[in-house]
């Protein structure tokens, strides 16, 4: 049927002379001749699209404009790799983009995504490794210290340095005993004076306001006053008194006593590891056991150099710090005697001589309220 129907299209579309020109019909058996070519490829085509049906996974890519005569079908399904995109210029012709471009960046984007993970993957393992060596020396600290509470394991002493050690603890809780004492004194003293100062106010106030005890009021206003200044005088001696124990004791001594803590922290450390190379020798000495015993005996030895550089480290402060202690405390108790006696006798030139000695500066009153630019 349809080879009927290509022939009855073919034969009309034939065009007919009805004179009997010979150059005329040469030109229609060759327009003839023509069309029953191309009728005939498109038969053919036609034949194949009709027999094959229509298949979802084939392209058709038509080389050519307008009437021409290459087809072909591509299956995509036998294109592997990464897709192409044609492209057509104005005229039709397909343009392939190089495929060289896409490997390219194909291989720099898998280059630089293994880079990143490989980088990823050895950060990880980094820090396993330090949680596993961190988790390792935990346990055989631990392991030490309950033998050593329990009595059933043995432990490094440095008997003449454990003593110098606990006379500095019991050193440091007395001197913070003197330093709360000194703060309660300076707190209850800074309120006398201030209580003082407010009755020399009242007192010159009744002097003014009661004719007939004008001057009793006059007199013990201005004893007031006196006994307001000389206390602030004190007051300042008493704080400079106060900073510096403040400073021995929360920083000097605390110093030290950090130190003292990384000291021991190191002689456990040390002994753990002692504790287990020991342990190992005990075994037997095959292959395995001599290449634990030959890492136990390194992680020893670093361990045996960090507690002996901790110990000379501690000694050392301990040194300092007693003559530290005993040039400021020479100062600060001298201070504090010639401050006081001058107060309670009513020298108001020594006193003021005791502070320009220490070279104790007082702050004015009212210096240490924020202007009122501050407070803005």
């Amino acid at each position: 049927m349809a080879d009927s129907m290509m022939s009855k299209a073919a034969t009309m579309e034939i065009p007919i002379s009805s004179n009997g020109d010979s150059r005329n019909l040469a030109e229609d058996d060759s327009l003839e001749q023509d069309a029953k070519i191309q009728w005939s490829l498109r038969e053919k085509d036609l034949q194949q699209v009709m027999v094959s049906g229509p298949n979802l996974n084939e392209t058709s890519i038509v080389s050519g404009g307008y009437g021409g005569t290459t087809e072909g079908i591509i299956p995509t399904s036998s294109i592997k790799g990464p897709a192409v995109r044609l492209n057509t210029d104005f005229l039709g012709n397909r343009r392939i983009p190089n495929e060289g471009q896409g490997s390219n960046m194909h291989h720099g984007g898998s280059n630089s995504s293994m880079t990143a993970e490989e980088a990823t993957r050895g950060v990880a393992v980094e820090k396993f490794d330090i949680v596993k060596k961190w988790g390792l020396n935990t346990y055989k600290c631990t392991k030490q210290m309950i033998s050593e509470r329990f009595g059933r394991g043995s432990r490094t002493v440095d008997l003449e340095l454990e003593a110098q050690i606990e006379v500095l603890r019991e050193t440091k809780r007395k001197y913070e005993n003197v330093l709360h004492l000194a703060r309660a004194l300076t707190n209850h003293f800074y309120s006398m004076v201030q209580t003082q100062h407010a009755l020399g106010d009242t007192f010159a106030d009744l002097s003014q306001k009661s004719p007939e005890l004008r001057d009793e009021f006059g007199y013990n206003a201005e004893t007031q006053k006196l006994l307001c200044k000389n206390g602030e005088t004190l007051l300042g001696a008493i704080n400079f008194f106060v900073s510096s124990i403040n400073t021995l004791v929360n920083k000097t001594m605390e110093d030290t006593l950090m130190t003292i803590k990384m000291y021991e922290n190191a002689r456990l450390e040390f002994d753990a590891y002692r504790a287990d190379l020991e342990e190992l020798n005990m075994g037997p000495r095959d292959a395995v056991t001599m290449a634990r015993i030959e890492a136990a005996q390194q992680q020893y030895q670093i361990h045996k150099d960090k507690y002996e550089r901790l110990r000379s480290d501690v000694s050392i402060k301990l040194k300092f710090l007693e003559e530290n202690k005993v040039k400021v405390m020479h100062k600060q108790l001298l201070l504090f005697h010639n401050a006081i006696s001058a107060y309670f006798a009513g020298n108001q030139q020594q006193l003021e001589q005791t502070l320009k000695q220490f070279n104790i500066k007082l702050k004015p009153p009212g210096a240490d309220k924020p202007s009122w630019l501050e407070e803005q």
